[in-house]
């Protein structure tokens, strides 16, 4: 592999921590604040790092973390998920864009969920060859961290509440949903919601719904079996005759005549016959 985890964690302080490195690291250091707030020192700088600040510190950093006493007698003073790596492919991708030190990402729960398992997974001590997961689960981390870090300029930029809206319709466009609902998720009014929406993205959030669901029907129609009503339905359409209607305005034929054009279909129809 040209990853490798040296070290995954997470870890809770309910009195004072003060961990030093003096002569350079050697390795990758990836810090998530989740809970309670500490601070950092390295290149010469002074962090105070609060829940969904990430820290990232590179080969040759000097490192320095400094846990405070907790307010509370028996509170938690510091919580935090921690790994330490290093690579080929983790230069490359460090590589890839300039790096600031800490990040404001939040602690969304599929970037929790990517550590947490990359942690059971480092915990079960496979020898090395059999590590591959662990590997991919790295890199995804990776590659999430890219994309927590790329809505933080889209939040700079957009503003928070639009790009909770857009990530609210990506999550939820394939089940019912209300347009109220995804306004009180983005801390809305709908109407305010509705505006925003449009004067950022140029379109409404029903189209950017409607495209999803498209996007996954043709997806369903070309690698699934499922019936079309089905799909329909699976891809959040409230009806059959709806779905063909949207269908039929988008691609300019129904999805009955999608389905029976669909080279992949075709190839799998013929791969059945002849067996």
């Amino acid at each position: 592999m040209d990853t490798s985890l040296l070290i995954c964690d997470h870890s809770y302080h309910y009195k004072a921590f003060n961990h030093q490195i003096k002569n350079g690291l050697q390795h990758y250091i990836f810090r998530l604040q989740t809970e309670g707030s500490c601070e950092a020192f390295t290149c010469g700088n002074r962090y105070v790092l609060k829940s969904g600040d990430l820290l990232l510190l590179k080969p040759g950093d000097d490192y320095h973390l400094v846990v405070q006493e907790p307010a509370k007698k028996d509170g938690l003073s510091s919580g935090d998920y921690y790994l330490f790596c290093q690579g080929t492919w983790i230069d490359e991708w460090w590589q890839r864009q300039p790096r600031s030190t800490v990040y404001s990402i939040g602690t969304e729960s599929k970037l929790i969920g990517l550590w947490h398992n990359l942690l059971l997974e480092k915990r079960r001590g496979l020898p090395e060859e059999d590590t591959e997961l662990e590997d991919v689960l790295l890199r995804s981390l990776c590659l999430y961290i890219d994309r927590a870090i790329s809505d933080t300029v889209q939040m700079d930029r957009k503003g928070s509440a639009t790009l909770l809206l857009k990530r609210f319709i990506e999550e939820h466009a394939t089940v019912t949903f209300k347009l109220e609902e995804a306004a009180r998720y983005a801390g809305l009014s709908l109407s305010r919601a509705v505006k925003l929406f449009k004067e950022h993205y140029g379109k409404t959030m029903i189209q950017y719904a409607i495209e999803i669901r498209l996007k996954a029907a043709i997806e369903q129609i070309q690698y699934s079996e499922m019936t079309l009503e089905h799909i329909a339905e699976t891809c959040g359409f409230a009806s059959y005759s709806y779905f063909h209607r949207v269908f039929r305005n988008q691609f300019g034929m129904s999805p009955v005549e999608y389905k029976a054009s669909n080279p992949i279909l075709q190839l799998y129809k013929v791969e059945q016959t002849s067996r």
